[in-house]
């Protein structure tokens, strides 16, 4: 259950990442309520990991997909560069998390 939590605190923090660029610096009300909302959520599930995994092994994991998927959005969404070394460190943040999978 707790690799779950750490998958959807992950989640959360790509929306709440994406969500920062609609606030506008805060400027829009229902963007902002759904970014804040997003960063409790994925707050409250990553210390909902924590009970069980190691803090080290699922900052690391939740920080890593929260980065991950925002890179990946912010190349569809926002037309960011998807140059091919971009594509390779997304690569090998990809493997440093499912090396840590493997290895806990």
């Amino acid at each position: 259950m707790a690799w779950l939590f750490l998958l959807v605190a992950g989640l959360c923090e790509i929306a709440w990442a994406i969500g920062l660029k609609y606030t506008e610096g805060f400027s829009r009300l229902l963007p902002t309520i759904g970014t804040v909302a997003a960063m409790v959520a994925s707050i409250g599930l990553l210390g909902l990991a924590l009970k069980s995994l190691p803090v080290g092994m699922a900052y690391a994991v939740w920080t890593g997909i929260g980065t991950i998927g925002t890179t990946a959005l912010g190349i569809y969404l926002f037309n960011e560069p998807a140059t091919l070394l971009r594509l390779a460190c997304i690569g090998l943040i990809l493997s440093g998390i499912i090396g840590l999978k493997i290895t806990s």
